[in-house]
């Protein structure tokens, strides 16, 4: 889906394809056929922006093989779908039964991170739209925070741009890529990724905005895209999420209501804002045993509830702080990014209760959360684009 932003600049709004399980080229198809075109119908919309994701498999099929390339840029335009942004955080196994910390290898110090990236960055340059000349890839927050090596991360987010500086000369298209800071990583925040993203000093790296990440630790929207602002960190994109929020976890029947969210397969980082700081668990189920968490004030976890639909009481979600960080990132005289994604993947780890049971329902999901999207574009003074 396509706006355009009151000075004139076209903003696109996409769903994240992570949610849909393939790890090879014929499973990123078949997510075409069976998910991804399903969703613009029921939104009414010749044309709907999705955020592929890209497993290594599939990485390397289409950057090695420019008739598969060819292929799915086919198949793109058949079912009316086009691709500005990739998400390229998870490596591969991202639907397996248990994913938790497998999430964050190979990290920045592993140089398959680094052919991977550049990998993704090759196929997106052939995936654009041909009217689109700018695209973005969302990455890991150079690693897990007990990893060891941040200067030789570093390093490889230089390679990096070197390679996006060549690429965008032979193809006269420009790729950046985002570091996505998420709790429990050496980029845990946006005030994290201001050394080494000033440390760099390209225009191609920036960073990606998680606003369930954002929330999760408690950051206030507007100081910390501010910060990004005044540092000249380029906001490569957003994505838009919501995270899950307890008021008063100390009460029994809100522990009881948590416990229904953790689940074995990804990890639910959970955070409290103490007077001493910020203080956190690295999964929700590890917040709920003892007294591992303070529970005077209010916790936050790192699970992506549907936009559209807040968890009953006595839970809630972080949606407040996305209406904010939208607001910040597009509703002023210049957006500061022209890139965002809806990335609600754990639509098969809700309570069983709440799960959709069949594709048709977790299409009518997700185009729901993607008119709530569009809702606040337009409220925010964006046109929407045919």
């Amino acid at each position: 889906m396509r706006f355009r932003h009151p000075d004139g600049t076209t903003v696109h709004l996409a769903y994240c394809t992570n949610v849909h399980p393939a790890e090879t080229f014929d499973g990123v198809l078949a997510q075409l056929r069976d998910h991804c075109e399903p969703v613009r119908r029921r939104l009414g919309r010749d044309r709907l922006g999705i955020g592929l994701w890209l497993a290594r498999d599939a990485a390397r099929t289409l950057a090695a093989d420019p008739s598969a390339l060819r292929t799915l840029r086919d198949e793109l335009d058949r079912r009316g779908l086009e691709v500005v942004t990739l998400n390229g955080f998870p490596y591969e196994g991202f639907g397996a039964d248990e994913v938790k910390y497998r999430v964050y290898r190979p990290d920045w110090t592993d140089p398959e991170r680094l052919e991977y990236t550049t990998a993704l960055a090759r196929v997106l340059t052939g995936l654009l739209p041909d009217d689109v000349t700018e695209g973005s890839i969302s990455t890991l927050p150079l690693a897990w925070r007990t990893a060891p090596g941040t200067p030789r991360a570093l390093d490889a987010l230089r390679s990096l741009a070197e390679c996006l500086d060549a690429l965008a000369e032979l193809t006269g298209r420009s790729v950046r890529v985002g570091l996505e800071p998420e709790p429990g990583c050496v980029v845990e925040t946006t005030g994290d990724a201001l050394a080494p993203l000033t440390a760099i000093g390209h225009p191609r790296i920036g960073v990606c905005v998680d606003t369930c990440h954002l929330a999760t630790s408690f950051e206030d929207p507007q100081r910390a895209l501010d910060a990004l602002a005044e540092a000249g960190v380029p906001v490569v994109k957003a994505q838009l999420s919501a995270a899950l929020h307890a008021g008063q976890p100390h009460r029994p029947e809100v522990r009881r209501a948590l416990a229904a969210f953790a689940e074995p397969r990804f990890l639910h980082q959970t955070r409290t804002l103490t007077a001493a700081g910020l203080r956190g668990t690295d999964d929700l189920e590890e917040a709920l045993t003892g007294d591992a968490l303070p529970d005077a004030a209010p916790w936050r976890a790192h699970f992506h509830v549907p936009l559209h639909a807040a968890p009953a009481p006595p839970l809630t979600s972080t949606l407040p702080v996305l209406k904010a960080a939208l607001t910040r990132l597009v509703g002023g005289p210049r957006p500061l990014t022209r890139h965002l994604e809806v990335e609600t993947y754990t639509w098969q780890a809700l309570p069983p209760e709440l799960r959709p049971r069949t594709r048709d329902r977790l299409a009518d999901g997700i185009a729901a959360e993607l008119t709530l999207a569009r809702d606040l574009l337009t409220d925010l003074g964006l046109k929407e684009l045919p």
